[in-house]
């Protein structure tokens, strides 16, 4: 007798099949997250150590111009496809600093900024509770990380950043022929099934502490710049050590105009903005 016989569709079968694999994945991972948020229910606070470097960031809205330098600079220095109109529409092409438009209203109306967003590097991040492989992580310098061989496309980390400053990499690496002869060297192209975010330009920092121990020194402030940054022709963006009370971004992060975006959410995040005067 035939399934369709004993009243029995396909289509029913490969439901109950998606749905057991779902529930078995289910109850095989969330222990695990379950054991994790418990163990972080109260935000971590860094203790500040002499000589210990956190890395953060200070952009001034009023400085910015949203000529979006710092999404090109960016896009060529860690090898960013350039996506199509397709993906555009599907919300699929891949930049890992945004100029995304804010709209504030008050009583005299409303008014528009345009904001450069990257990873927010937060101090608590909400991506790192829900990783069941570990692919993102804290780094003593306090850049969250991505080990992109560890990540198996769940998206667990896409669905609880807040900023959502995590991108899924939907397609196969590919770049025109002249483009794909001047990729960075120093960074890895991702492949296609993986998440992948704003790294702080990462590769310039392993760069910089390798200079600053071949000249055997300290790094020191300027050493260590991210491409953002570096683009950036209104030097709108301040970037280097927070736990440098002499550095300008340490400086700039106690402006009375200095806020962080969705800061009542407790992820403590290390890039803040000046507000518009």
């Amino acid at each position: 007798m035939s399934n369709h016989e004993k009243g029995v569709s396909l289509t029913d079968n490969h439901s109950t099949t998606r749905r057991g694999f779902f529930k078995g994945a289910a109850v095989f991972l969330l222990p695990f997250v379950f054991r994790r948020a418990r163990a972080e229910v109260a935000p971590r606070k860094r203790e500040v150590k002499s000589g210990t470097r956190l890395w953060g960031m200070v952009i001034d809205l009023d400085r910015c111009t949203a000529c979006q330098s710092c999404v090109i600079a960016c896009s060529v220095e860690n090898n960013q496809m350039l996506g199509n109109p397709q993906e555009a529409a599907m919300g699929r092409v891949i930049r890992w600093i945004r100029v995304q438009p804010v709209v504030k209203e008050s009583a005299g109306g409303s008014r528009q900024s345009l904001m450069p967003m990257p990873c927010m590097q937060c101090e608590d991040p909400p991506c790192i509770k829900v990783c069941p492989t570990a692919a993102t992580f804290l780094d003593p310098e306090g850049i969250v990380g991505q080990v992109y061989p560890r990540c198996i496309g769940c998206r667990y980390c896409v669905n609880s950043c807040p900023y959502t400053a995590k991108f899924f990499n939907w397609e196969t690496p590919s770049w025109p022929k002249p483009m794909a002869e001047a990729q960075n060297p120093d960074v890895s192209p991702r492949y296609k099934g993986i998440v992948e975010k704003c790294l702080f330009c990462h590769q310039r920092l392993q760069r910089a502490k390798e200079k600053a121990a071949f000249e055997k020194r300290a790094l020191a402030e300027g050493d260590y710049i991210p491409a953002c940054v570096l683009a950036c022709p209104a030097k709108a963006i301040a970037f280097g050590d927070l736990n440098d009370p002499g550095s300008e971004v340490s400086r700039l992060s106690q402006s009375p105009r200095a806020y962080r975006l969705l800061d009542e959410l407790g992820t403590e995040p290390k890039v803040s903005y000046l507000r518009e005067e």
